[in-house]
């Protein structure tokens, strides 16, 4: 289904919480209640945080968070907390099979490796530039390993670059430097670059 078409249908199925409702004059608010303990008694309230949005915000939201695909620790960690064990094991073993049986694989020194990172609070949408080399300095490195070090970042410069923690997938020497961004970030936000030309496209079609 389009993206136009799904967000249309959510966005009419919450105008219609209200019979009759004009789509316009309707807002969506969600409000948080916050408790205190008392003295051995229920919890009192004590305030609320709320948000207020058009339905048409909701539903992008909602449209986005059943869209985005997950990275595999993140599908492991869900199944673990389901206490699914062979969910856990799968999710793991899964991506693992697709990067080492992607025709591109293993990487290669010279590589681009681009991490794109989804809008979260407090920060925009940005992008990681990596480049895959041979560890250690030429002819004292360990033989045939190799680094992932860190280029660049697509990050306003408002913000901290050490705080924000970017860079952390960098690697000083690895049989495959990639193995950790592919769990972590997800094969869905990468995008490697051979000799000029992409040959992994993470976000492709999306």
């Amino acid at each position: 289904m389009r993206r136009t078409e799904a967000l249309k249908i959510i966005t009419e199925a919450l105008c219609r919480l209200i019979p009759g409702a004009v789509p316009d004059r309707v807002t969506i608010t969600v409000t948080e209640t916050l408790p205190v303990a008392g003295d051995g008694e229920a919890p009192q309230a004590s305030g609320e945080h709320t948000w207020a949005g058009s339905p048409a915000a909701v539903a992008a939201r909602v449209h986005t968070a059943l869209t985005t695909p997950q990275s595999p620790l993140a599908q492991a960690e869900d199944a673990k907390r389901r206490r699914d064990l062979a969910g856990e094991f799968g999710a793991l073993t899964a991506a693992g099979a697709a990067l080492e049986s992607a025709p591109w694989y293993p990487v290669r020194s010279g590589d681009l490796v681009h991490v794109h990172y989804e809008p979260v609070a407090g920060l925009p949408g940005f992008g990681e530039t990596y480049i895959v080399a041979a560890a250690g300095t030429p002819g004292e490195g360990p033989a045939g390993l190799l680094s992932m070090q860190f280029l660049a970042h697509t990050l306003p410069d408002s913000y901290d670059a050490d705080e924000e923690g970017l860079g952390a997938f960098a690697v000083e020497a690895a049989d495959d430097p990639l193995w950790e961004l592919w769990f972590e970030a997800g094969p869905h936000r990468l995008t490697i670059v051979r000799d000029g030309r992409p040959v992994h496209l993470g976000g492709e079609g999306r």
